[in-house]
């Protein structure tokens, strides 16, 4: 059996977008809460290498991944400080480090495509499919699979 290769019409009229190592990433409007500019972390010892830590999100704690990570991508350059995308996914609100916010697009005329094939495996994991616009290309990410860092359980941090 092969997969299927037809586009298919998107369910979101409207995606959150943003930069990370030079992507065009877009997430679904209903999974964001907020973005916001960068937010004082606390480091957690001994969790996965994607999460760079905790941050206080009006008084809720809200564990910050770093998508560069998570997607397999070069870390961020030592001074550039990463924005955050607040999501809500499976009951959770988590923020994902971005590199760069872009804009709510509508997605009403497109069809999602399949992921290509020549995309990372790490960028494969989390995106669900692409949708071509006018001058770029977006990469449609799933809030769950993104915040899922399960399967990525190589420890960082700092040691306790």
């Amino acid at each position: 059996m092969t997969a299927t290769t037809t586009p298919t019409p998107v369910a979101t009229r409207q995606m959150c977008t943003f930069w990370v190592d030079g992507l065009f990433l877009g997430i679904s409007v209903e999974h964001v809460q907020e973005v916001l500019r960068y937010q004082q972390l606390t480091v957690v010892p001994r969790a996965p290498a994607a999460v760079l830590g905790l941050i206080n999100l009006r008084g809720q704690i809200v564990t910050a991944l770093d998508l560069r990570c998570r997607l397999g991508l070069p870390p961020r350059a030592g001074e550039d400080l990463p924005m955050n995308v607040i999501v809500r996914s499976r009951g959770e609100v988590v923020s994902l480090l971005v590199d760069d916010i872009g804009d709510v697009i509508d997605t009403d005329d497109h069809l999602l495509q399949p992921t290509p094939a020549n995309l990372p495996p790490g960028v494969q994991d989390v995106v669900t499919g692409v949708l071509p616009l006018a001058g770029s290309i977006l990469l449609v990410v799933d809030a769950d699979r993104a915040v899922d860092v399960s399967s990525h359980l190589t420890t960082g941090g700092t040691p306790s």
